[in-house]
């Protein structure tokens, strides 16, 4: 059984009003650690303990953490999770509440990483959190969800971080022969590592993530992302800190679901009805969730952003 749940597809009315055409949610917040990334953790996790591994390492700022502790529980393996210093005080909680060793070292997600991969040993399987090709098949299942309701969109909006779940997506589209769908990658200001990419024509390191979105906060995107950036079908979004709080405050009262900013960077695009949207009548939203996030997160950054 997989350790992922099949998500609700919705058509939302708020969103469609704002936008100005069909807009559907696939809502990935509701998966039980809070984000999309059980979908291809679960999936590589599986993969590992059949392999006999006997703990997952990770690094992670939240959810991709999170993701592999709850799959570690449910599959009785241990986990040790390495973390950022930036990483909220409700990751941790979390993380530790699925019961995940926790380790905090650096600033950003590269230090924390370097860290994870120091600790390994034979016995062990090493989780990242958005580079591996077991993942993006298991975030893959989501566009055949939709697929299956042979409700095609003419347009995916998601948010980029590391490129994990773009890869995902655009593998799920081109096995459900919807190529020809475009993808439109949402990052703020501050944590826009595939825009900078995509600019310089190959895959730039930003030197520092000033973004709030921390979930977003990968320096560098993965290589597959930035190839798939480079075939035509991608369109890089920016938008701001304060447009992407502002959506999740907005989110949270039309459809009384509590998302991080990572994730109020794709509804951001659609609250604003951008020009990325022009050519689509129906656009689908990747909901990707985040349970990180907390009320009085949202109440502070909205109050630091106003």
């Amino acid at each position: 059984m997989p350790l992922h749940i099949h998500t609700p597809l919705i058509e939302s009315t708020p969103l469609s009003l704002a936008a100005g055409r069909a807009v559907w949610l696939k809502l990935e917040a509701l998966q039980p650690p809070g984000s999309f990334k059980i979908r291809g953790m679960g999936a590589a996790c599986a993969h590992y303990a059949q392999q006999g591994a006997q703990r997952f390492v990770s690094s992670s700022g939240g959810n991709a953490g999170l993701a592999v502790a709850y799959a570690g529980r449910h599959l009785g393996i241990a986990v040790t999770v390495v973390v950022p210093a930036s990483t909220s005080e409700r990751a941790k909680e979390l993380l530790l509440q699925q019961g995940a060793e926790l380790i905090v070292h650096g600033a950003s997600w590269q230090e924390a990483n370097a860290l994870a991969q120091s600790m390994l040993q034979a016995s062990d399987a090493f989780l990242h959190p958005f580079d591996n090709p077991l993942l993006w098949a298991g975030h893959a299942s989501m566009i055949d969800e939709v697929a299956a309701t042979g409700n095609k969109p003419d347009a995916v909006l998601l948010a980029v971080g590391g490129g994990g779940l773009l890869a995902g997506v655009m593998e799920g589209l081109a096995r459900n022969g919807w190529d020809d769908v475009p993808v439109l990658a949402a990052e703020t200001e501050g944590a826009a590592s595939l825009h900078a990419a995509m600019q310089a024509g190959a895959r730039v390191e930003l030197p520092s993530i000033t973004s709030i979105a921390t979930s977003l906060g990968a320096r560098q995107v993965c290589e597959r992302a930035f190839e798939l950036s480079q075939g035509g079908k991608v369109r890089s979004v920016r938008v701001s800190d304060r447009d992407a709080v502002a959506a999740c405050n907005r989110f949270l009262d039309d459809h009384r679901l509590l998302v991080e900013p990572a994730c109020g960077a794709a509804l951001a695009v659609a609250y604003a009805n951008a020009p990325a949207l022009d050519d689509a009548r129906k656009v689908l939203i990747i909901v990707c969730g985040g349970a990180t996030a907390s009320i009085e997160n949202l109440r502070q950054w909205t109050a630091r952003l106003a």
